[in-house]
């Protein structure tokens, strides 16, 4: 990676405290109070697309915060919201925020165990849920979640107008059209609580406050250039973190967002001409899904200013590439995660590709902090040397709904867990390296890099170089033990179209180091994978698994197909 350009971000929209709006649904009525008639919303409805206000979003929000104070929601009260990308999930966040409340959303994907677990963990008052969403038998999921989780809440039917399911303590549709503007909430209050990735097991609830989520939505707006009139895309479900700070950043910009309850390439491509969509922030597996579809049937996409890629399948490079020269997108790496939020941190424009490509960036508010650690004494690294990336700053977790409170974890009243070190720094589990103060570069998760012959291996190094075969169509790589006990490399590919891969070992060779040439290369029909609240992850512990049972006997293969 060439040395990044240091370059501060833009100026906040909210450039001094008095100005800063006091909570979400503040932020909601300052915007509506600025200019009501400007377009906050764009939803995909079956009708097509419906444009919803400034004026119209903030009366719907006053409306549901009257709502929730008849049916007795009250501060530290959780609120599980089971909604799609409606404008109503969005609503539901601010109404709730009015009354010092938190959400707890839940991806309308997630099944029994998903959600029951939640409701274990959240304990909510009340479940907004939508009952005749996409032919999904939420109604049934919830019930049988309340029955194992033991908790028994108020069921709000969202959009589900002469529905009347027995599920639930009580329940009621919300009907109110408006009401009194509400009473501020307490910015120290949680507000919002994510899903982590749940790769050692059931998922734990991050939770943040409202100064948190404020803090970090105003400077995400400035570092990513949002403005008024730009259209920030709403196609990650607002119940995920990578989702929701988008959409955040948008809103304290003043910009309108783009709302996809469901993802269609065709439809979405359609919506982000007709809007004029101008910032993106995703995984490259959404972007491939709409680069395909775009090559399939020409869009004018020219107002598409910037994509923040997260790299989960390997494809963001060529894909950047692909985008600058179609549309002159600007794309530059992100970072985050559900305990610092998504857009954490990325690049400056100035910084040039494909360096900006990469993940990690600059921190997009100067209250965050970020070092490199030795993973195991948390002594600090010198820029440049890898060690686990740790945070501290005011867009870190500061909670975990269902466990002991975080300041009584680090103040001596109960354990402190492995996610914080005893000088109150964050333990994401990620490998990295520092370029220099709030700049770094993210590597890998810590579990996926590879020790081979001696070397620290980034298997994206591998990745990069398989998925630049022209019959290659997504490449991933894991590390296995080998027959003489050390750790080997193991590719797995699937293929695009007809094309032949050849001997894909005697590719990589061509331009890697020996000891970087994995020792079989298997072809999959297709690759495992699990759909969360941030795209399409790659499932790296099935990949490992399968290449465990493959070898030794494929150790020296080149390319197969995998059992």
């Amino acid at each position: 990676m060439s040395e990044p350009v240091v370059t501060p971000h833009r100026v906040a929209p909210f450039p001094t405290p008095g100005e800063r709006p006091a909570d979400l649904p503040d932020l909601v009525g300052r915007l509506a109070r600025r200019d009501p008639e400007v377009a906050a919303v764009h939803e995909r409805t079956p009708d097509g697309l419906v444009t919803v206000t400034r004026g119209e979003l903030w009366q719907r929000v006053r409306a549901l915060a009257e709502d929730l104070r008849e049916h007795g929601i009250v501060p530290g009260d959780a609120v599980a919201v089971w909604l799609p990308n409606w404008t109503e999930a969005l609503v539901w966040q601010c109404a709730v925020a009015a009354r010092g409340g938190h959400v707890v959303g839940i991806n309308t994907r997630y099944g029994i165990e998903e959600a029951t677990h939640v409701l274990a963990r959240a304990r909510p008052r009340l479940v907004a849920l939508a009952p005749d969403f996409h032919g999904l038998d939420l109604v049934g999921r919830l019930r049988a979640a309340i029955e194992g989780s033991g908790v028994l809440p108020e069921v709000a039917l969202v959009r589900g107008e002469g529905s009347t399911p027995d599920v639930g303590k009580a329940v009621w549709t919300p009907a109110r059209t408006d009401g009194p503007e509400p009473e501020r909430s307490d910015p120290a209050a949680l507000a919002v609580a994510f899903t982590t990735s749940g790769s050692t097991g059931l998922p734990k609830l991050a939770a943040h406050t409202t100064a948190g989520v404020l803090s970090h939505g105003v400077a995400g707006a400035a570092a990513l250039g949002l403005r008024e009139g730009d259209v920030v895309l709403g196609a990650l479900p607002l119940s995920g973190v990578f989702g929701y700070n988008a959409v955040v950043a948008g809103l304290a910009a003043g910009a309108a967002v783009l709302l996809e309850p469901v993802f269609d390439a065709d439809d979405v491509l359609d919506d982000m001409a007709a809007v004029g969509v101008t910032h993106l922030a995703s995984g490259d597996d959404l972007v491939l899904r709409l680069v395909q579809a775009c090559r399939a049937r020409r869009r004018d996409l020219s107002a598409w200013r910037w994509w923040g890629v997260a790299d989960f399948q390997g494809r963001s490079r060529e894909l950047a590439a692909w985008l600058a020269e179609e549309f002159g997108v600007v794309t530059a790496g992100v970072y985050g995660s559900s305990e610092v939020f998504a857009l954490t941190s990325t690049w400056p424009d100035s910084e040039p590709a494909p360096a900006r490509w990469a993940g990690g960036g600059r921190v997009v508010h100067p209250g965050i902090e970020v070092r490199a650690a030795d993973p195991v004494t948390d002594e600090v690294r010198e820029p440049g040397v890898e060690g686990e990336l740790q945070f501290r700053g005011p867009n870190v977790v500061d909670g975990y709904l269902g466990s002991e409170p975080r300041d009584a974890q680090r103040s001596g009243a109960g354990p402190v867990p492995d996610v914080w070190t005893a000088d109150g720094w964050f333990r994401s589990g990620d490998l990295g390296v520092t370029v220099d103060e709030g700049a770094f570069v993210y590597v890998c998760r810590m579990g996926d890099a590879l020790r081979l012959r001696g070397f620290l291996v980034d298997p994206a190094e591998i990745e990069v170089r398989l998925a630049a075969h022209p019959a290659v169509h997504t490449a991933k790589v894991v590390g296995v033990e080998g027959p003489d006990g050390g750790t080997v490399a193991v590719g797995f590919v699937t293929l695009d179209g007809a094309g032949q891969p050849g001997d894909l070992r005697a590719w990589c060779a061509e331009v890697l180091a020996p000891f970087k040439v994995p020792a079989a290369v298997h072809v999959l029909d297709a690759m495992p994978t699990t759909s969360g609240t941030n795209g399409l992850k790659i499932r790296a512990e099935e990949l490992r698994r399968m290449a465990r049972e493959a070898e030794p006997r494929s150790a020296r293969a080149g390319t197969r197909t995998a059992p």
